[in-house]
């Protein structure tokens, strides 16, 4: 129950965010707002304001934002076509339609600043304990253990991570002495790297280099900071999120990334579940984490997002006039039946995970 009402939550405020994008803009070049519509489908709940119906409908999995002659084909009365969306200069629809995804970007820089602002800025302390230790490495051959120490390697002081990294890296292959701080216990064992494939993120192999086969026990600290540092951090937080959505996106069309990995609304509802019990940051972490993919999904150049409108807009801007009709209906059909089938295979996804089925 927690994680559907978390995710209806959830859900419910990167929808409006995103459409609220869509709607002031509207406002602010004056076209005629005739819905704003958090869900799909029967109308749950309406309320009409001056000269827009607000309204909540039955299915929670999107939002719209319905304009005075938004499809070419609407009849618009002469007294309000200086107010119909399809009227406006395609400069102006371009930044209405783009302002959706744009505030869910801007909606993650807001998130991740207020977490920075209330938890701090997260800082590695500088150290040389062992986190793990690989099975069937040589690490686990020198019977190095999780929670040791390593002082020096071959009498060298090592005074961080870095320095073991490093000296490991350049040993070529020999055997090297390690001085271990166990507890009590000053201890000397020897162990000899090998060379080990290193992956990125995504787990591609990406070169080779002498390992042990341990990594680092992080532990962080959390420094306090003010709203300025707080809201580059949040910047530079998105950023990085929104370049690893783009390449995730990439890798799963190279076949880097399994399909498999990909989720949809029970996976969503689970993990905001996951995040809640964790605590409030947490569950904001992931909101962001959330309206970044939500943005760049939306930006991407598929008929029916906002990107596949976007890239029918900058062609009449091209042409100085728009796509015939029939040609935008036959795109409209192509992008309806690709997220129909993509909505399809992620419920597959989730249903395969939910019972276990997946390999």
């Amino acid at each position: 129950m927690n994680s559907l009402l978390s995710f209806i939550v959830l859900l419910g405020l990167l929808i409006f965010v995103h459409e609220l994008g869509h709607f002031l803009f509207a406002k602010l070049f004056g076209v005629k707002v005739l819905k704003f519509s958090l869900g799909f489908g029967p109308k749950v709940f309406g309320r009409q304001h001056g000269e827009t119906e607000y309204l909540i409908s039955a299915f929670p999995l999107g939002g719209y934002v319905k304009m005075l002659g938004e499809q070419p084909e609407d009849e618009v009365a002469d007294a309000d076509k200086a107010r119909s969306f399809s009227a406006k200069p395609v400069w102006q629809r371009m930044i209405v339609v783009a302002a959706g995804p744009l505030f869910n970007l801007f909606f993650a820089v807001l998130l991740f600043c207020t977490i920075f602002a209330v938890a701090g800025l997260p800082d590695l302390v500088p150290g040389t304990t062992i986190g793990e230790v690989s099975p069937d490495s040589p690490a686990a051959a020198a019977g190095l253990q999780a929670g040791d120490t390593i002082v020096a390697i071959d009498g060298a002081a090592t005074r961080k991570w870095e320095d073991v990294s490093a000296m490991v890296a350049a040993c070529e292959g020999r055997q090297l002495t390690l001085t271990i701080q166990r507890g009590k216990e000053t201890l000397e064992l020897v162990g000899q790297p090998t060379t080990q494939p290193t992956r990125n993120i995504f787990g591609e192999v990406v070169g080779e280099r002498y390992l042990l086969g341990i990594s680092r026990l992080d532990h962080l600290v959390y420094r306090k900071i003010g709203l300025g540092e707080a809201f580059v951090a949040g910047c530079s937080q998105t950023w990085t999120f929104i370049y690893l959505t783009i390449m995730g996106i990439v890798k799963i069309i190279q076949s880097v990334v399994p399909a498999s990995e990909l989720g949809g609304p029970i996976r969503i509802a689970q993990l905001a579940g996951e995040r809640l019990q964790a605590g409030m940051l947490h569950w904001l972490h992931f909101m962001g984490l959330l309206s970044i993919n939500l943005g760049v999904l939306n930006l991407l150049p598929i008929p029916i997002l906002d990107g596949g409108h976007l890239v029918f807009f900058s062609l009449e801007a091209v042409r100085r006039k728009p796509l015939s009709l029939s040609a935008q209906e036959i795109w409209q059909r192509f992008g309806l039946i690709l997220l129909g089938t993509l909505m399809i295979f992620v419920f597959y996804n989730d249903i395969a995970r939910l019972f276990g089925m997946g390999g």
